[in-house]
């Protein structure tokens, strides 16, 4: 990940995992996007909270995964108003999760950071996947 995605973090101030509802969380005992970035070596901030509970974007179609992450993430309510200031307002973020679909994920999440003020946000992720199998995919 960190061989393909060096042109993504060569010059990124931070790395912020696709956080997973609490209580998923809590059940998971982890969560893979934030191990992916811990071995990025390079400075991770939970500064994503997801506000609300989703279904399984797996069998979802690519309106539906949109629909189902909308207004499900905010910035962490854990990070103060200096933290965020400091560590991501005008920064280059590069957001990290395990697998990209459709991207609504990952869009939903970028569009909160940069409405909280980060310059611009990257997406890293361990692979992508056609919602139309034998389409491929490849890595991202």
């Amino acid at each position: 990940m960190r061989d393909a995605g060096s042109d993504l973090l060569t010059d990124a101030d931070c790395l912020v995992p696709v956080p997973l509802h609490p209580w998923r969380a809590f059940r998971r005992g982890f969560n893979q996007a934030s191990d992916l970035a811990h071995g990025l070596d390079a400075r991770v901030i939970q500064a994503l909270w997801r506000r609300r509970a989703t279904v399984s974007q797996t069998g979802l179609t690519a309106a539906g995964r949109r629909r189902n992450v909308r207004d499900a993430f905010r910035l962490s309510p854990l990070l103060t108003e200096r933290a965020f200031d400091t560590q991501l307002r005008g920064r280059i973020v590069v957001l990290v999760d395990d697998v990209r679909t459709t991207g609504a994920t990952l869009e939903a999440c970028a569009r909160v950071l940069k409405d909280g003020g980060a310059s611009e946000v990257r997406a890293l992720t361990v692979a992508s996947r056609s919602l139309h199998p034998g389409r491929g995919s490849s890595p991202s």
